[in-house]
């Protein structure tokens, strides 16, 4: 699952979208804690994708404490 970071969500709450990449991590997890080395490696991208979105949602709550007066 490749996704580029997205601060508005497909839904518009960015903090769904990135609860949403967890749970889809957390089967292949599972499996990688397991010894499965092919589901290492999708964790490994999923935990990119993870990252990616935590920093969009850190870059708009910045943007928005910015803006507040």
């Amino acid at each position: 699952m490749t996704t580029t970071p997205n601060p508005a969500g497909p839904t518009g709450d960015a903090f769904e979208e990135l609860e949403k990449l967890v749970a889809a991590a957390k089967e292949d997890y599972q499996k990688a804690v397991g010894g499965n080395k092919a589901a290492g490696t999708r964790v490994r991208k999923s935990m990119q994708d993870i990252k990616a979105q935590a920093q969009a949602i850190r870059v708009k709550v910045l943007e928005t404490r910015s803006t507040t007066p």
